[in-house]
């Protein structure tokens, strides 16, 4: 087992991390009836892509001495109804390193082939945005 989930009422559920025992929250949003004060379920799923494509990209980059440290994404969540459900994810992702064209075309396939990324629905549109500064 990975988590056990709990709905603790009003709305909300607590998710604890079996292995480590952490917990998260979520709330649903405001504009579905919750208060908005935490993640929701499905601002949880648009922040796992890029939490799983960064974390690919340092994985796999390790062993070609590529460091992303201080990389983050900018992300951004479209809704969509009938039904409702997650239209596009848009993440705008920035590094503040140097890299050549070969190592940003390999950040840029990594994050595009990440576990959530391949796990997604394809009605779901993925938006990677890579700025290098």
């Amino acid at each position: 087992m990975t988590s056990k989930i709990t709905y603790i009422g009003d709305l909300r559920c607590s998710a604890e991390h079996l292995q480590s025992g952490t917990l998260i929250e979520s709330d649903a949003p405001t504009d579905n009836h919750g208060k908005g004060e935490k993640f929701s379920p499905t601002d949880l799923c648009a922040t796992s892509l890029a939490e799983c494509a960064l974390t690919t990209i340092a994985i796999l980059g390790k062993e070609k001495k590529i460091n992303i440290e201080g990389a983050y994404c900018n992300l951004q969540k479209i809704m969509k109804g009938e039904p409702r459900r997650i239209g596009e994810i848009v993440c705008n992702f920035v590094f503040s390193n140097s890299y050549s064209d070969k190592e940003k075309a390999f950040i840029e396939e990594t994050a595009h082939n990440c576990p959530v990324a391949k796990s997604l629905h394809p009605d779901l549109v993925q938006t990677m945005i890579f700025i290098y500064q």
